[in-house]
């Protein structure tokens, strides 16, 4: 993977961070990707994107929350995620690129619920924490059901916070891949029938694949 130099990004919730993987050739694109509570742009499936979608001619940016790039372990409240993601947001629309803002877990949520207002064409949610493990009384989907934007969902039906049967049913321009193996991170235990390889695989031709389309559809 062919990554530039980070770039810090001044937030009201202190500085951002974002790594470009660019895109091979003409760029058609840039997916904003911001990482969980759990952790960092390291994710299996954030990782994975960068390296397969340059190729395709879709840039990609992992984006790193403030609260990380200072070196704190718990991730503040949704306000502030929400806060430290728009100022980096912006930067990325100058680019003049049709922008998807994506994320992972948390940072999903932090996509859809800011997607409208940073100029956005669409939404990528992988892993979308639907439900806190066990409350599935605590459902999250209005963030994603409102967001008023084009929407791509990649679910594990392992995923502890919501499976893809447990998603209500989407608006016509938001779709949900089902992804059959794999965990909340889209990782694979040594049991299961398929590598992890290939999970990744599923994900990024899913997500490459809806990103060409909705920048290819007329405006």
């Amino acid at each position: 993977m062919q990554t530039t130099d980070p770039v810090l990004v001044p937030t009201p919730a202190g500085d951002a961070r974002i790594t470009y993987a660019p895109a091979e050739g003409p760029p058609k694109a840039l997916l904003a990707l911001g990482h969980g509570a759990g952790g960092g742009i390291e994710a299996l499936d954030l990782q994975a994107l960068a390296v397969a979608l340059p190729p395709l001619g879709i840039t990609v940016a992992l984006v790193e929350q403030p609260w990380r790039v200072a070196g704190r372990r718990l991730a503040p409240a949704p306000k502030t995620l929400d806060a430290g993601w728009l100022p980096v947001a912006e930067v990325l629309a100058g680019h003049g690129l049709p922008l998807v803002a994506g994320g992972r877990s948390a940072g999903a949520r932090v996509a859809c619920r800011t997607g409208a207002r940073s100029g956005a064409v669409g939404v990528l949610a992988l892993a979308f924490p639907l439900h806190p493990p066990g409350r599935p009384e605590r459902s999250r989907a209005d963030e994603l059901l409102q967001c008023g934007l084009p929407a791509l969902v990649v679910q594990s039906v392992a995923d502890p916070f919501g499976g893809p049967a447990e998603f209500p049913e989407l608006p016509a321009d938001q779709r949900l891949v089902s992804i059959p193996y794999g965990s909340h991170g889209f990782r694979v235990p040594k049991r299961a029938p398929v590598g992890q390889d290939e999970v990744l695989e599923s994900v990024t031709d899913a997500v490459g694949g809806w990103v060409l389309g909705l920048v290819a559809r007329p405006a």
